[in-house]
């Protein structure tokens, strides 16, 4: 397991402070989780490459999680979605990670993900990959992805291509195209 930094040490305390539970997803959960990136996001990012690399993919995994608020809504979720990296399985990619915005700012995004990491790390997935904004996910452990190194079936941000490390030396390790994993 990885050790849990500052930032998400915090944010464990704060979303549990809320009453905020977490819960493996469930196929029953997919309504409320797709109203929710509904709201989040809008229809506008189903467009993007992140999401045409999930297309096809299981609607969840073992280190998908969502978290109920203390009366019960479903008011955050995260993705982890299984990838290639140049062919080589075992990364996933984490998104979407969708917070309703009347819960904002209150650490269960941070929670969300360090469940999802934890849960990853300790099934042996080597590396996480995301797009992302690195002044939030950086002081989280995410690295910028050096560029060319890995790369998307399409248009993206290459300095919002991050990288976090559950095994030494993975990011130096995996190179090459990015395709989900059907298997």
């Amino acid at each position: 397991m990885f050790p849990l930094n500052r930032h998400f040490a915090e944010a464990i305390e704060e979303s549990l402070a809320t009453g905020a539970t977490l819960h493996p997803v469930v196929d029953d959960a997919f309504d409320a989780l797709g109203a929710l990136h509904d709201r989040v996001f809008g229809p506008g990012a189903l467009t993007r490459t992140a999401y045409r690399i999930r297309e096809g993919l299981p609607r969840h995994t073992a280190h998908c999680r969502f978290a109920r608020d203390a009366t019960g809504l479903i008011m955050a979720f995260i993705r982890f979605a299984p990838l290639r990296i140049g062919g080589v399985p075992g990364a996933l990619m984490l998104g979407p990670l969708a917070v309703a915005p009347t819960h904002a700012n209150q650490g269960h995004a941070r929670r969300l993900m360090a469940e999802g990491l934890q849960s990853a790390a300790g099934a042996g997935v080597p590396l996480v990959i995301l797009v992302g904004d690195v002044p939030y996910y950086g002081k989280l452990g995410f690295v910028p992805v050096p560029v060319g190194q890995i790369t998307m079936p399409g248009p993206v941000d290459t300095a919002r291509l991050l990288a976090f490390e559950l095994a030494s030396d993975a990011l130096a390790a995996a190179h090459g195209m990015i395709s989900g994993d059907v298997r």
